[in-house]
């Protein structure tokens, strides 16, 4: 399950457990490429918690980790960046990474 965070509710989002962030906005046409792979695995890996950002709506949370391009995955594991993806990737790339960080 796909979950949109926020600026106020990110920290919290990605607290606990594997997450992945996608950030992106509505102009993006390499985000409207991301975005169905993401949704993809967040059906598939019931051990990660898959979120979306808008960019636009929530520029705050973007500046603070430094992403400069979208689309960016930011992999975090209880809490902490352990991964960041920048640009389209396909979903066994992304799958991959996510296997990384999870048992």
């Amino acid at each position: 399950m796909l979950k949109e965070t926020t600026d106020q509710t990110f920290e919290n989002d990605t607290a606990k457990g594997v997450t992945l962030t996608d950030f992106w906005a509505t102009w993006c046409g390499p985000c409207r490429m991301q975005s169905p792979v993401v949704e993809e695995l967040s059906e598939e890996m019931n051990n990660v918690t898959f979120n979306k950002m808008d960019v636009d709506k929530n520029p705050n949370t973007a500046s603070k980790f430094g992403i400069m391009s979208i689309p960016t995955l930011l992999v975090k594991k209880d809490g902490k960046v352990v991964d960041t993806i920048v640009g389209y990737h396909p979903k066994a790339k992304v799958k991959q990474v996510l296997d990384q960080y999870t048992d």
